[in-house]
């Protein structure tokens, strides 16, 4: 089993990268937000690593972080999320998020995820609410009622409709989920005004 690999990043593409270790170019695939914190080409990297056996592949994916590689192992293990659905949920929810959104039982949150409906986000949280291991403090749900939730789903929706990443957009959802849940319907936390104050925080990277 392939548990890491560290070597020269040599070529980054829209769903991994090509790492050389001691001459030897490993493939390995990674989810957005992996991929934006890397280095650039010819720096060193380390990522925690998957090997992902089929009859007819052997597949790596990669993470920068241990939690990140842990949690994707207990995503596949879910009915109807492979390897390819791990990495959408990777890209968008950070572990701690995603352990809030799971053990919040808040499905309008996980189908923020591409490709996850409410049939698959119901059995999400059926299956992972107890391998989650989510203490007190992650009970509460990600963005709280269900109008701020469909706020900021429409927040997202606008910022991949301009152009942003699903990285990108879920930076910025996250950025702004406290004070929309804070406004709880006001004028302050309507799409409109909730869109403009996520453009500003992309805008101020």
């Amino acid at each position: 089993m392939i548990g890491a690999v560290s070597g020269v990043l040599v070529e980054t593409y829209p769903d991994g990268v090509l790492v050389d270790v001691n001459g030897v170019g490993y493939r390995v695939h990674a989810p957005a937000s992996v991929l934006t914190r890397l280095p650039g080409a010819g720096e060193r990297v380390r990522l925690h690593t998957h090997l992902h056996v089929r009859e007819d592949a052997l597949t790596l994916f990669g993470f920068t972080t241990a939690e990140e590689r842990d949690l994707f192992e207990v995503l596949i293990g879910v009915n109807g999320i492979g390897p390819k659905g791990a990495l959408a949920v990777l890209s968008v929810y950070a572990p701690d998020a995603l352990r809030r959104a799971i053990i919040g039982e808040d499905v309008d949150a996980l189908t923020l995820i591409p490709g996850v409906g409410k049939k698959t986000a119901s059995r999400m949280i059926l299956e992972l609410k107890e391998n989650l291991g989510a203490t007190d403090a992650d009970v509460a749900p990600l963005a709280g009622s269900p109008a701020v939730r469909q706020a900021l789903t429409e927040v997202r929706e606008a910022l991949l409709q301009l152009g942003y990443s699903t990285t990108e957009a879920r930076e910025a959802i996250e950025h702004v989920s406290a004070e929309a849940a804070a406004a709880n319907g006001n004028g302050a936390g309507t799409p409109q005004a909730l869109l403009k104050k996520a453009l500003k925080a992309l805008g101020a990277r």
